[in-house]
């Protein structure tokens, strides 16, 4: 079963958004075939410059809205816009704020991310953040030697996601799409092979994802990108790196991104602070 029309989500926040993405997955896994719901996470967003460009795209591919926005202009913003583009919205914050400051006549600070308290651990995760953004998709090989953790996979593999997420509990991580095509940069054989991981999923699996991909793009359905030849194919060149380079690999299929952090957490980056 799939679902007949895709469904995205998109979480804006103006400090990390953590809060709002767990309550967003908290409420999909109550559904069957919820990794097909495409979740994206807008965090920092400060400004009615960055917020603009997202509520647009957010009227263009029907997305549902969840913010915690704590500025009051630019909750105003957001609730002006969603109604009148009858986008469905979700204030995760600031109801309640309002509720608490009519019962008892405080007034709330206002502050951005103040539920994050401004210690170590919170600048290393804002660091860890920043690192994932800069060297996701190969864009950058130098990243690899600074990583704890570098991810492979071909295409539609979550690698992106599996980086963020991790990025949000502070450990800097960096992934790279496998392209037989694509040369490898010489660096990634410096890696050490505890700090590198695959994941894979069956042919099937990723052709699935591939083709909803190119369904939501608007492109032509018989791409090469969701060739099952053409994915076998990968899938086999991706086998014979993994293989050289003696790195573990995790079969991500039916797997939510959660379930693939924690076991990444468990069985490798924790294992190598210890």
């Amino acid at each position: 079963m799939t679902l007949k029309k895709p469904l995205n989500i998109f979480v804006i926040s103006d400090s990390i958004g953590e809060t709002a993405r767990r309550a967003v997955r908290a409420a999909l896994v109550q559904f069957s075939y919820h990794d097909e719901i495409n979740v994206q996470q807008f965090p920092f967003i400060t400004h009615v410059d960055a917020l603009l460009p997202i509520l647009e795209d957010a009227k263009k591919e029907q997305a549902i809205v969840v913010t915690t926005l704590i500025s009051n202009g630019l909750n105003q913003f957001c609730v002006d816009f969603t109604r009148h583009n009858q986008i469905q919205h979700f204030d995760y914050l600031n109801g309640l704020v309002q509720t608490i400051e009519d019962r008892t006549n405080l007034k709330p600070a206002n502050h951005a991310g103040a539920l994050h308290t401004m210690d170590q651990d919170y600048f290393d995760r804002i660091e860890a953040i920043e690192f994932a953004v800069k060297y996701d998709d190969g864009k950058n090989p130098a990243g690899l030697l600074k990583a704890d953790l570098v991810i492979l996979g071909v295409s539609r593999t979550s690698k992106t996601p599996l980086s963020i997420f991790l990025a949000n509990k502070a450990h800097k991580v960096t992934n790279l799409p496998i392209v037989p095509e694509v040369n490898l940069p010489k660096v990634l054989y410096e890696v050490p092979r505890d700090r590198i991981v695959g994941l894979y999923a069956s042919p099937e699996y990723i052709r699935r994802i591939r083709s909803e991909r190119i369904r939501m793009m608007g492109l032509k359905s018989d791409s090469s990108y969701n060739n099952l030849d053409r994915i076998r194919y990968e899938l086999n060149y991706f086998n014979d790196l993994v293989a050289q380079l003696r790195a573990p690999v995790i079969n991500i299929e039916n797997k939510s991104v959660e379930e693939t952090a924690q076991y990444i957490e468990e069985t490798i980056l924790n294992k190598k602070q210890d």
